[in-house]
């Protein structure tokens, strides 16, 4: 895996929209505390436009994106935030120029577009991180924001794995994949989804019916995304939805079940995903998971 230069203060961070629209307010805590921690910033020429949910048109949204893969200053692409629209771009891009001088792509939810293709296409690291839109004045010194730095200027990376009945301990080694559920599952058989042969798969995602939890899980069985994995890190299941007759099981026990058959090691409730505590992790390189730690290495 093709790992970009880490940032060191000085260098340039581009921010961009490429799915749900955002505003000028929504986005200065960011720029405040990226400018704090030694950076430049460059927006997006389109980044506060509207299509009705969108940050602007497929073309330009894809048109800002595509300026920062090419840009030669921009060491960091962070995206501004999630919502939907991403894939909806993904074809219309040109990687040549990023494949020649790659850098970091960093978001989650619909950005596990990005970290998927990245993934699968050019055997390039992305970072799952937190977003501009999560970024608020007064919680600038959060373990989430700092990790994003630290993710982004090469720290080596080491969190503690909580308790949790469901989790089925042991060490793993492998490169770390995955991102948002429904994303990855809606990416299945495309140009962009994932190889999780022999590696270690994080997953999370929020809102969803838990009995699309277990049909997206069937799903990633079925195509044999968990019969070969080194390790499964799961983080936040969030704001789950349950029908008028119950589903009869939480979306932890969900994941458990599909996973019972195998004997990798299994991890819930890590802090990264649509959560208060969204931890940094540099997708795509080599991670280790022990009895107490997920540790990524520099």
């Amino acid at each position: 895996m093709i790992k970009p230069d880490y940032l060191k203060q000085g260098d340039t961070i581009g921010i961009v929209a490429t799915a749900r629209k955002i505003s000028e307010n929504e986005l200065s805590a960011s720029i405040i505390f990226l400018k704090n921690q030694g950076f430049n910033i460059l927006l997006g020429k389109h980044l506060f436009n509207r299509e009705h949910q969108f940050a602007g048109t497929d073309s330009e949204r894809a048109t800002d994106f595509q300026f920062m893969l090419n840009h030669p200053e921009i060491k960091a692409i962070l995206c501004a935030r999630g919502g939907y629209g991403s894939v909806r771009i993904i074809d219309q891009l040109n990687f040549s120029n990023f494949i020649q001088k790659p850098k970091w792509v960093c978001g989650y939810s619909d950005i596990t577009v990005f970290h998927s293709h990245l993934h699968r296409q050019f055997h390039t690291a992305t970072l799952h991180s937190t977003m501009p839109i999560n970024m608020k004045e007064g919680e600038f010194s959060s373990e989430t924001n700092l990790s994003l730095i630290k993710a982004l200027c090469g720290k080596e990376i080491s969190y503690q794995l909580s308790s949790h009945p469901l989790n089925r301990p042991g060490k793993a080694t492998g490169e770390l994949v995955g991102g948002n559920l429904s994303i990855l599952y809606s990416l299945l058989g495309s140009s962009s989804d994932i190889n999780t042969d022999g590696k270690i798969l994080f997953i999370e995602d929020l809102d969803e019916y838990l009995y699309h939890i277990d049909r997206m899980m069937m799903n990633l069985k079925r195509n044999g995304k968990l019969k070969n994995l080194s390790g499964l890190i799961v983080g936040g299941m969030s704001e789950m939805n349950d029908n008028t007759v119950p589903y009869g099981k939480n979306a932890e026990e969900i994941i458990a079940e599909h996973c019972a058959e195998y004997d990798f090691p299994l991890y819930f409730n890590f802090p990264a995903g649509h959560l208060s505590q969204n931890y940094a992790l540099r997708l795509g390189t080599l991670t280790q998971l022990n009895y107490t730690n997920l540790i990524q290495h520099p």
